[in-house]
């Protein structure tokens, strides 16, 4: 598993949402997993994608597309 993506809580459960609905088998986990959970939506976590699978991820949802113009 390779790191994709790091921020908030909120934004990592979606984005996991999002690469499961592209067939993407993505893994969320606290950036520090000594902090309990306390239910903090802006607390630090990581996404993790399958290595084979990181460069399409990336080019879902980091590559800038030309055909919204």
């Amino acid at each position: 598993m390779k790191l994709f993506f790091a921020g908030p809580l909120i934004k990592t459960e979606l984005l996991v949402v999002m690469l499961e609905k592209h067939g993407i088998a993505a893994t969320q986990e606290f950036a520090d997993p000594t902090v309990p959970d306390d239910g903090d939506l802006n607390r630090p976590a990581h996404v993790l994608v399958p290595e084979a699978d990181y460069d399409r991820a990336h080019q879902l949802f980091f590559t800038e597309r030309e055909d919204e113009l």
